[in-house]
């Protein structure tokens, strides 16, 4: 499993699975090491097909960096908190996180959008 670093360490990801919320959306950054990149993209694709399989999931995209720096953003749309907890959680996800590369550090943390009138909707 890849190292968990939490974006807010008053609030880690293991804390926001207790609040109910809906929709939410992932957003994980990854470090890695460049020669780890092939790995890492393989464990992602296994990781996003299982989830694309589970209840309450609406879509995932991974972006790279631009130039040589070896660093990925996932963002995940999740029906609610409660959906994402239970395919997080789920033992066959568990599972697969062993096949990430050992320099990978995962930065996961859910967000609600927010509205602001006159620019985006909620």
């Amino acid at each position: 499993m890849p190292p968990l670093c939490p974006l807010d360490p008053s609030f880690p990801i293991q804390r926001q699975l207790a609040v109910d919320a809906a929709p939410v959306v992932l957003v994980s950054v990854f470090l890695l090491d460049e020669a780890d990149e092939p790995t890492f993209l393989e464990a992602w694709r296994d990781d996003a097909e299982f989830m694309k399989r589970q209840p309450g999931f609406i879509s995932t995209q991974l972006h790279r960096a631009i130039g040589e720096s070896p660093t990925y953003l996932n963002t995940a749309v999740w029906e609610s908190t409660a959906a994402f907890r239970a395919a997080f959680t789920h033992p066959e996800f568990v599972a697969k996180l062993s096949a990430y590369p050992s320099s990978a550090v995962a930065t996961p943390h859910l967000f609600q959008k927010v509205a602001i009138p006159g620019v985006c909707v909620a």
